[in-house]
């Protein structure tokens, strides 16, 4: 067999992890064998909220990442799915086919959307049942920054960032052939998934494609659709008993990239396709058909020199596009175009101080036309300059960080006919930030943050007027909006000891003006006019308020048997409250308590795991939503290695889902009471590197 030889293109830049198991896997006889008998434990490097590249333990903020086997056993349809094994993390979850991240209670503008650093432009935060135009299938890494990250990333990520991986544009040159396939059948959608991943390249130029395709079909329920409370609450019957009404769902999508080593650097860029057709789940004649091309460009320079130490260049322009189908006819258009990119320089030590530079730059145009059209077309321009610096002090026991961002946004709306004349609002956000690290000794740390964060109002906080029948409400802007102000904490404390580890933090964030969605508790009509024969929609006014949001997480995992096999403990936990200062009530769809534990145990060729996660009541709500009940939610994983020639790994898996088949509503979910989680079901795959 001919040996593959990757070489990294740049002199800081840390391989990911991914890769670099392919090529431990297919570099030698020896590696191949030795991978088969045992997983191979490399350091895992956070991208994300991470400039400088240090290592994942040694940040400050709280950041999770998810890759190779563990993003293999927790890889869902959605990313809201996948991302729910985190402490902290929840979803929005609209049916098995549109699910964002909701992180520490926040969710839609409050948590940054990202594909390999560059922010996903879409319509996701716009409503729930629009879907986040990536397919975690063809995802290679997961970095979640738990809690504000608006220093780098802007005011959108004042509740955190979740930045997918991908590795279209390939960052290390490859001298050979590399390739990873993954199908799976089954669950309780009947999922029909497949995708394959390949790489090549002489030491020079790298090639990068991939395809994936997913159908599933209405998805299997315990019980019926609707909530009993919620039956209680309108009269409704209870209808559609074992299967959610609309939620199958058609996607494809690829991409093709290439990238050219250079002596210091890398210099590539890549195109990807997203389409996805799905039913809405809440009305059960509609469907929506998107479509999302993207163009990429990334480079990275190295050994610039001592004032200027390396520059990485990241940009993306976004040509996005779904359209709102009942009964097969077009009814509404959403359409997002635009380019988003940064330039980020490292400068040289300035003694022990070392850090960057950056420059960040979004321009889109936005557009909903048709009968469900409840915002102008609009346009969105930003611009942002942030520092960030790390301070190492006492022989690196402690580190301190510190920084500051500062950002111009300008939202135009549009002249038209139901919205009126065109306006413009203009905002210059300040975020500042510090933190610092303290190494107690080998194994115990602490960290602390504190932030100041500021976000401008997006565009439909700002400009929307009309029905919006995701949420069942009649969604009113508010023009004279200010900015968002909020100040917060953290802190954790982590221990670490070989395969040992153990995090607890808790964390304080206090809005001065907080941009909520609020029910005016006035009815309309499909005009917006109160007193009428047919105002039946409730009213809604995004308005500014004051508000806490606190909270606790925890996760550990523990190595208790090594004898035969190693058998590992996993346990996690995490709680938030979020209240309305001014009423003193609780702001709607914040996630109950959880606690969870998981055994994971690998013999051989053989690998099995137990998860389980008790979610409970959660009877603090809003005076708009209705409580929810708590669930147990078991879950079991079996794997086996397949004997294969030493160049090729094939895996076998088995994923049984809530095996007690408990009726689930998420309370973060707006459609917890008519669209409750799958039932019990079985998903069978097989995955293969070569």
């Amino acid at each position: 067999m001919q040996n593959r030889e990757i070489r990294t293109l740049g002199p800081a830049f840390a391989p990911s992890k991914t890769l670099s198991l392919i090529t431990l896997a297919f570099g030698s006889a020896i590696i191949a064998q030795t991978a088969m008998a045992a997983d191979i434990e490399l350091p895992i490097i956070a991208v994300t909220a991470n400039p400088l590249g240090v290592a994942s333990d040694d940040m400050v903020v709280p950041v999770s990442t998810l890759s190779g086997r563990e993003l293999s056993l927790q890889r869902e349809s959605t990313l809201g799915e996948t991302l729910k094994s985190i402490p902290g993390v929840s979803s929005t979850y609209f049916g098995p086919n549109a699910s964002r991240p909701v992180i520490r209670g926040q969710d839609g503008e409050r948590v940054r959307m990202m594909q390999n650093g560059v922010g996903i432009l879409d319509a996701s935060s716009l409503s729930f049942d629009h879907a986040v135009a990536l397919d975690p299938l063809v995802i290679e890494q997961i970095d979640v920054v738990r809690g504000p990250a608006a220093l780098l990333y802007g005011g959108s990520a004042v509740g955190g960032v979740v930045n997918a991986i991908d590795h279209r544009i390939p960052r290390e040159a490859i001298d050979g052939v590399t390739s990873r396939a993954e199908a799976r059948f089954g669950g309780a959608e009947n999922q029909k998934n497949g995708a394959i991943v390949m790489d090549a390249g002489n030491g020079v130029l790298t090639l990068h494609a991939d395809a994936y395709k997913r159908k599933t079909d209405d998805l299997d329920i315990p019980g019926y659709a609707m909530s009993r409370r919620k039956s209680e609450q309108t009269g409704e019957a209870r209808e559609h008993k074992g299967r959610l009404v609309n939620s199958g769902s058609d996607a494809d999508g690829g991409a093709i990239g290439a990238s050219i080593a250079l002596e210091n650097g890398y210099v590539g860029m890549s195109y990807s396709t997203f389409n996805s057709k799905y039913g809405t789940v809440a009305e059960p004649d509609v469907m929506i058909d998107m479509q999302s091309d993207r163009w990429d460009f990334a480079s990275e320079l190295g050994n610039l020199g001592s004032i200027i130490s390396k520059v990485k260049v990241r940009m993306a322009y976004t040509d996005y596009k779904h359209q709102e189908l009942e009964d097969g006819e077009v009814s509404t258009t959403f359409k997002n175009r635009g380019v988003e990119g940064s330039i980020e320089a490292t400068h040289g030590n300035i003694g022990p101080l070392n850090g960057v530079v950056g420059l960040q730059f979004h321009n889109s145009r936005f557009q909903a036309l048709g009968e469900e059209a409840f915002v102008p077309s609009n346009r969105t321009n930003t611009r942002a300059l942030y520092v960030y610096e790390e301070l190492p002090l006492v022989d690196e026991d402690i580190k301190l960080t510190f920084g500051g961002r500062v950002e111009h946004a300008k939202i135009e709306s549009s002249d038209n006919d139901d919205f009126g004349p065109g306006q413009s609002r203009s905002f210059t956000p300040y975020s500042f930030a510090a933190g610092a690290l303290f190494k107690l000794d080998e194994q115990w740390s602490v960290t602390t943050n504190l932030s100041h964060n500021e976000r401008a109002p997006s565009y439909f906080e700002l400009f929307a007027d009309g029905v919006h029948v995701a949420t069942d409400q009649y969604e009113v802007g508010s023009r004279d909006l200010k900015k968002e102000r909020s100040n917060g904490v953290d802190a954790q404390l982590r221990w670490k000891q070989n395969h040992n580890s153990f995090s607890i933090g808790a964390y304080y964030t206090r809005y001065s003006t907080f941009i909520g969605l609020f029910n005016s508790g006035v009815l309309v009509n499909e005009n917006g006019e109160a007193n009428q024969a047919d105002s039946e929609i409730t009213e809604a006014i995004f308005s500014g308020a004051k508000a806490v949001f606190k909270g606790i997480e925890a996760e550990g995992k523990f190595r208790i048997y090594d004898k035969v096999g190693e058998l590992d403990l996993n346990l996690r936990g995490d709680y938030v409250r979020a209240t309305n200062r001014d009423t003193g009530d609780s702001l709607p769809r914040i996630s109950p308590l959880k606690l969870g534990f998981g055994l994971d145990y690998r013999f051989s060729r053989f690998g099995s795991r137990l998860d389980v996660l008790r979610a409970f009541k959660q009877n603090r709500t809003d005076e708009n939503e209705l409580a929810t009940d708590g669930y147990t939610l078991v879950n079991a994983t079996l794997t086996y290695k397949l004997p294969t020639p030493q160049y090729f790994q094939l895996e076998a898996f088995a994923k049984a889902y809530n095996l007690l088949d408990q009726t689930i509503r998420d309370h973060t979910s707006i459609l917890k009471d008519i669209a409750p989680m799958g039932g019990r079901s079985l998903l069978v795959g097989l995955r293969g590197e070569f």
